[in-house]
């Protein structure tokens, strides 16, 4: 795996200024980003958010996912405590890239969930490499982690690389009439946490 920082520059958003760091991915053709806010190298764990890209959800809207309000709230929260990463993976539809998304979300429409029609396709459930994250934290001087997510999984490949995750803050936003089976099969498919009491799911 070779990931190699390009280069920072400043990100002006809505919810503040970020720092925009690009890093290319030569053995996968592919280019990822981290946003961050504040002084990365405090010792202290830094609230983050690993999100991976969504075309559909985080630029055009699309109501079938809760990408977009996820990343929006990450930026939001961070914003607030004034420090915090967000890393921008380019890893679409889980890993089976935007084309094959479509492909899935047409099987979706004839009936299936997220995952059957990701095995359909003859793809696995989730097919992403979050082994990519350490060089890019390596980097930043990023060890320790508040992390916001419902995915016990990227919990455990993050732990698994040595990063400490102390804590986990649940992300839950975005649900609406579109999504809501698609949140189910999250929860009892890919073992999401879900705070049922919680209608912003």
């Amino acid at each position: 795996m070779t990931i190699r920082f390009v280069e920072s520059s400043k990100l002006p958003t809505p919810w503040g200024m970020f720092v925009m760091h690009g890093f290319a991915d030569d053995g996968m053709d592919k280019e990822h980003l981290v946003l961050t806010m504040g002084d990365m190298s405090d010792p202290e764990a830094v609230l983050t958010r690993v999100h991976s890209e969504c075309l559909t959800g985080d630029a055009l809207f699309s109501m079938r996912c809760d990408c977009g309000p996820q990343l929006q709230a990450a930026m939001h929260k961070i914003s607030i405590v004034g420090r915090g990463a967000i890393f921008y993976l380019r890893q679409e539809g889980r890993g089976i890239g935007l084309l094959n998304k479509i492909k899935a979300y047409h099987l979706q429409d004839c009936g299936a969930d997220t995952v059957e029609a990701n095995e359909q396709l003859g793809f696995g459930a989730d097919m992403r490499d979050y082994s990519i994250l350490k060089p890019m934290m390596d980097h930043l001087n990023i060890h320790s982690l508040k992390l916001m997510t419902n995915n016990p999984r990227k919990i455990k490949a993050l732990e698994d690389m040595g990063i400490t995750v102390t804590e986990r803050i649940p992300h839950q936003t975005g649900r609406n009439p579109h999504n809501a089976k698609y949140l189910e099969t999250k929860k009892g498919k890919l073992g999401h946490l879900f705070d049922d009491a919680n209608n912003e799911i």
